[in-house]
């Protein structure tokens, strides 16, 4: 890899890492007018418009054919569950220790590439396994503190996000991208729209027609910047992190997202004055030296 392709990799990391944490930042935002499922539905209607906006620009229309549609079932509905999950945990928990128990998710991975991709344990990969949960435990410090409720839901985050990854991984094998991209706003557009119907019906009396459209009465000008963070952050975190990856090597490239630990815990601190937690740094670290390790020993194996 030559130095102008590590440059460009970093140069997309920062755009990640700003996107992600804009993308945390909209939802803490909106989340003291908009319920979670009214969120994600502007994200997935949005991203519905950009997909095909982009669609349109192009000489060649891009495939919008499922050839796997039961998969795309499976993996979009453990994806709603598990973005449902995530933008709660980041509304319960304090933004650093959102962050680092989001990043359990290679863990997950390895685990269960075992098992539905037939993919060996080596030592490596193992050891990523049992760091992980080590620097799972080192955060959350059970029994020594008590544990909140949205430590839970962001492991359930990334353990959802394992399985979509998984699932993404063979629908690669006969969709493209962007067809994979457009099918989850699809079908995930509906989940979150009927759920925002739901939940104000029930805590607001609304009927499930109004309810469904009430998030229409709480936006407010103010509610500008956290959108854009929402919806264009969410979608372009995903793009950076793609090219990343295309002109830099993974141990780059993981090294400089494990920066999004420290950079939203200072964040967090600025803007809500939550309080900088050292064990959040060691479990994230020692999470880190798992899935660093795992990653050089499979560029050996390369």
């Amino acid at each position: 890899m030559t130095q102008r392709n590590t440059l460009i990799a970093v140069l997309w990391m920062v755009g990640a890492l700003l996107s992600f944490s804009a993308a945390a930042l909209g939802i803490r935002e909106l989340s003291r007018a908009l319920n979670v499922f009214e969120m994600l539905a502007i994200r997935n209607a949005t991203g519905i418009a950009m997909l095909l906006a982009v669609a349109l620009l192009q000489s060649q229309t891009p495939s919008l054919q499922p050839q796997r549609l039961l998969l795309h079932l499976f993996r979009n509905g453990v994806h709603f569950g598990a973005t449902v999950a995530w933008a709660l945990g980041l509304t319960l928990l304090p933004l650093a220790t959102a962050f680092a128990l989001e990043f359990t998710m290679p863990a997950w991975v390895a685990l269960l590439a075992i098992f539905f991709l037939h993919e060996r344990l080596t030592l490596s990969r193992a050891a990523s396994v049992v760091l992980g949960f080590v620097g799972v435990i080192i955060i959350l410090r059970p029994g020594l503190t008590d544990l909140h409720v949205g430590a839970f839901v962001m492991l359930a985050a990334a353990f959802g996000f394992a399985v979509t990854t998984i699932a993404t991984k063979k629908l690669t094998i006969t969709e493209t991208t962007f067809s994979i991209l457009l099918w989850m706003n699809l079908i995930q557009l509906p989940l979150n729209w009927t759920s925002a119907a739901v939940t104000n019906h029930l805590r607001l009396g609304l009927d499930l027609g109004g309810g469904a459209l009430a998030f229409a009465g709480k936006l407010e000008v103010s509610h500008i910047l956290p959108l854009l963070g929402l919806c264009v952050g969410g979608l372009s975190s995903h793009y950076c992190l793609t090219n990343a990856y295309r002109y830099g090597d993974a141990s780059v490239v993981m090294t400089i997202d494990f920066l999004r630990v420290p950079l939203i815990a200072l964040v967090g601190w600025q803007l809500y004055n939550e309080a900088i937690d050292p064990f959040v740094f060691v479990g994230s670290a020692i999470m880190i030296a798992g899935i660093l390790w795992n990653l050089r020993a499979e560029a050996q194996r390369g």
